[in-house]
């Protein structure tokens, strides 16, 4: 047991965002348990630092087996761990991929929310226990709204990541005002790191101009670059759910920079800070990366979560891309 007591679960924790959010939680002398799902290939190596050997004492770090699409093994984890707080950062998140597999994205990311508010409802209901819970929401959830957009901003989805985001959403308030359970909406815009998986378009393009700059491809293909988006440091954003938890009341909170980026501005930065000319010339144009319906312009209005949580983001837009730049150009040993 942590010296604070507390103890913390994390499903999705070997995503960018569950990483450090392990961290931060850890930092903070919290016992924290992260659910991973099991597979052929090893996929921790975002978290691999965390863990330690079981013999070792003083241990903060556990991980469970486990899959949102199963609710008694939620269920169970629950029971067995007694976690003073849950935060669901689990989903099938990539937006482009969600229209190929839209009901295992529903089922993920919408359903697998619900699973996990009724295992809360449950175990409260049979231990009189009360869990905090925490929605990783969406901006993608905005979706056509005109920008900028904030809490009171009427959702308009354009993707089945974003249907299910916004049900997971809703039923994330429902059970707070039907059950009396803590549970808040951290409506996340676009936040990156190094961490970044490699198909998502910022780390696609990081990585893309280290290695055109190593000589080993010579273009980067993309689809829309005319699409506008909100991009905050992820680290500072786990910072701001934990907030959200730490309220005396549950509620919902945007969580952004209150800027906006086209993916042609990231890739002019991108290029400029590895010192190559004309990005344009190393760009191709994949229709198959374009979406059958397209979000143009999202740009978080954050004034709620300056007031409330004392929050505002310290990694401006520029910054961002140097670090996610020159983690790749360190990673092809071109630093």
């Amino acid at each position: 047991m942590s010296k604070t007591g507390k103890k913390a679960l994390i499903v999705g924790v070997t995503g960018q965002d569950g990483s450090y959010l392990a961290e931060l939680l850890i930092k903070k002398d919290y016992e924290v348990h992260g659910i991973v799902r099991r597979a052929s290939t090893f996929n921790t190596s975002r978290i691999d630092h965390l863990i330690k050997d079981k013999h070792e004492k003083g241990i903060k770090f556990f991980f469970h087996h486990g899959d949102l699409a199963d609710a008694a093994t939620i269920r169970k984890l629950i029971y067995q761990i007694e976690p003073d707080e849950i935060y669901n950062l689990g989903a099938q998140s990539h937006v482009r991929v969600s229209f190929d597999i839209p009901e295992y994205t529903a089922n993920i990311t919408g359903l697998g929310a619900l699973r996990i508010l009724e295992a809360i409802k449950d175990y409260q209901e049979h231990t009189g226990k009360k869990i905090k819970f925490y929605q990783a929401s969406s901006s993608e959830m905005f979706g056509s709204a005109p920008p900028p957009q904030n809490e009171k901003t009427p959702f308009h989805p354009r993707s089945p990541y974003g249907c299910s985001k916004s049900f997971a959403y809703h039923a994330t308030v429902n059970y707070r005002e039907a059950y009396g359970i803590f549970a808040v909406n951290g409506i996340l815009f676009n936040h990156e790191s190094a961490r970044r998986g490699e198909t998502f378009v910022t780390r696609k393009i990081a990585r893309g101009v280290a290695r055109i700059k190593a000589g080993l491809d010579k273009k980067i293909y993309l689809g829309n670059l005319n699409a506008r988006r909100d991009w905050g440091y992820a680290p500072e954003y786990m910072e701001a759910a934990w907030l959200m938890m730490q309220k005396p009341k549950s509620d919902d909170y945007v969580i952004g920079t209150g800027e906006s980026h086209s993916i042609k501005d990231f890739l002019a930065e991108a290029f400029k800070h590895a010192g190559i000319k004309n990005w344009k010339k190393y760009i191709g144009i994949d229709p198959r990366y374009y979406r059958p319906t397209e979000v143009n312009h999202l740009v978080a209005d954050i004034s709620k979560a300056k007031k409330v949580l004392k929050w505002q983001p310290k990694t401006k837009f520029k910054e961002l891309v140097k670090l996610m730049v020159e983690a790749e150009l360190k990673a092809h040993n071109l630093k």
